[in-house]
């Protein structure tokens, strides 16, 4: 039975929980996957950190590149040093994904676009000096919204590409240790970005003609948070170097749900999908075991 299966199967039978399902991915092909967008038929689109690489991870644990952003030899990306960075992937309802790259030079920053069976094409340059994350979009408005974890700046961008505007600033936002702004999600009428230096997690509410409202802080001292996504009115968010997962109540209390006895590996994206929770590992520290887990939503 594919990997996928065991799962949905035994949730739709209503059958006592089945453990996390763990498809490995192959480090030594630079498979490090940083975000995730999910398919209606469960398979999982992730960015690889370093290879310039966009791929779907089928439910039978295959994995297809999609997309090859070509890797420049002068790539310095700002914070890391590395020749190339993608961070945040989203897929429009017609299967079209969008997704963030950064490469610290002026012909590679910014958002790029890959049609089904397409090349991807960049349709939104932004500032070579960021290091473009989190990527969330607002299908009915035809925004895009960027975190640059370089800088304290949410970056907006019409979903038909074109010139970026920043869209909202602040002392929360400002990075710690380097890395401020990651995880992006549109929710309830805000944005909501993680801080990954400062611990935090930042709701900012989208007002009248779309203007930025003021970021308030709801949750604080959650670690090195890294993506994030809703499940009813609670979050689920990795905290990357300590290898678990956390539920985050609407009183932002958190509580852990997922650790590395699961399989988790530096995590770094959550996506949620019914009762069904995917969380990728990138495994960047410890050079382990970079991974997609798949497990039934924590009760």
């Amino acid at each position: 039975m594919p990997i996928f299966s065991t799962v949905l199967l035994a949730l739709a039978l209503g059958v006592a929980t089945p453990p996390p399902t763990v498809v490995h991915l192959d480090r030594a092909a630079g498979q490090e996957p940083e975000n995730i967008a999910l398919e209606p038929d469960g398979s999982a689109d992730v960015t690889f950190a370093y290879t310039g690489q966009v791929a779907r991870v089928g439910r039978d644990g295959g994995v297809r590149i999609l997309a090859q952003v070509p890797v420049p030899p002068d790539g310095d990306v700002p914070n890391n040093h590395s020749k190339i960075f993608l961070g945040g992937i989203v897929r429009a309802p017609d299967g079209t994904l969008f997704f963030t790259v950064s490469t610290g030079t002026a012909g590679g920053t910014g958002i790029y676009r890959v049609r089904p069976g397409g090349a991807p094409v960049r349709v939104a340059t932004l500032p070579p000096g960021g290091f473009l994350n989190g990527l969330a979009a607002d299908w009915a408005s035809g925004r895009l919204y960027v975190a640059d974890s370089a800088a304290p700046v949410i970056w907006s961008v019409p979903v038909r590409g074109g010139a970026p505007s920043e869209w909202a600033t602040g002392d929360a936002l400002t990075p710690v240790g380097g890395f401020g702004a990651n995880g992006l999600k549109v929710h309830g009428g805000a944005v909501w970005v993680s801080n990954i230096g400062a611990g935090t997690l930042i709701r900012i509410p989208v007002g009248r003609g779309g203007a930025s409202g003021t970021p308030r802080v709801v949750a604080r001292d959650l670690g090195p948070v890294d993506d994030f996504a809703f499940a009813g009115r609670t979050v689920l968010a990795a905290i990357n170097q300590e290898n678990t997962v956390v539920r985050v109540d609407a009183q932002g209390r958190a509580t852990v749900v997922l650790t590395a006895a699961d399989g988790l590996d530096n995590p770094t994206s959550v996506a949620v999908r019914g009762r069904t929770v995917y969380v990728t590992s990138g495994a960047y520290f410890a050079g382990g075991d970079p991974n997609l887990l798949i497990a039934p939503l924590p009760d």
